[in-house]
């Protein structure tokens, strides 16, 4: 399956990356090309950075079907997880509300859990828990669709590296064989327009993609709260005041002083 999606990504960012180069490559309708040039002639014509610019379309097509998934609602608030943990809070079953959490992780069953975890800690306890497991999940987020912004900005780069390279061609061969070989100048402008054009061709979808992903996060990770805050409204805090649900280590214990007098105390009464 892996090897199959792979494939398509393969192919998609070809075609991607080829439409780019065709129309950086096109003629005016009233100019008639001298010389039929076929695509792969096109592609070759920009010179050594078209094997960057290639490898960059593929990374932005794998990234944007990547955050798709991510930000989606299916992932991120499973409807079977929303409907499972109600249910446990309706029947006032915490441990299982968290055991459930805990089997079945997704962003939000991930807040609940640390969530639930803090009752017996109190309302102030909970609600830091809940902002720092959601800072976590939007930062497993926004990793990869960060990425698209550098490819945004990368791309340009690259393709203005080529078009340095390709003006540099131009202007040697006008110094060693002057205007009498039209064809080596040709070569070397193409590569300057072909380069140009495909990394202005990747870069501004992977623009579009990173700002269309991150608000889609921010959505995502407001839906959580939201009904986060449903879940928890008039939770009975007292209920709770001591209580440790999970399986989580408590690592702390009393100060070591407290209790060498709590011990001490008995003998000198004696």
């Amino acid at each position: 399956m892996k090897i199959k999606t792979m494939l398509l990504i393969g192919l998609a960012a070809g075609a991607l990356l080829c439409t780019g180069v065709q129309a950086a490559a096109e003629k005016p309708a009233g100019e008639k090309a001298a010389v039929s040039k076929s695509l792969w002639e096109q592609i070759k014509e920009g010179g050594w950075v078209m094997v960057p610019i290639g490898i960059l379309s593929i990374l932005t097509l794998y990234l944007i079907g990547d955050g798709v998934v991510r930000t989606g609602r299916k992932r991120v608030l499973p409807e079977q997880h929303l409907e499972a943990v109600k249910a446990h809070f309706k029947q006032g079953d915490y441990v299982a509300a968290y055991n459930y959490c805990k089997a079945n992780p997704s962003p939000f069953t991930n807040v609940c859990r640390v969530a639930v975890s803090l009752l017996g800690d109190g309302k102030a306890a909970v609600e830091e828990g809940q902002l720092a497991e959601l800072s976590k999940e939007n930062a497993a987020m926004q990793t990869y669709i960060s990425y698209l912004s550098v490819i945004g900005v990368c791309a340009p780069m690259i393709g203005l590296l080529g078009t340095v390279t390709g003006m540099i061609k131009a202007f040697q061969t006008l110094g060693s064989a002057g205007i009498g070989d039209p064809s080596s100048l040709s070569a070397a402008i193409g590569e300057v327009l072909v380069a140009t054009a495909s990394g202005l061709f990747i870069a501004i979808p992977a623009f579009g993609a990173f700002y269309f992903l991150r608000n889609r996060a921010g959505k995502a990770l407001h839906d959580i709260q939201d009904v986060m805050a449903l879940f928890f409204r008039k939770i009975p805090y007292e209920d709770f005041a001591g209580v440790h649900i999970g399986d989580e280590e408590l690592i702390a214990a009393r100060p070591n002083w407290v209790a060498e007098e709590t011990a001490v105390a008995p003998e000198a009464a004696t």
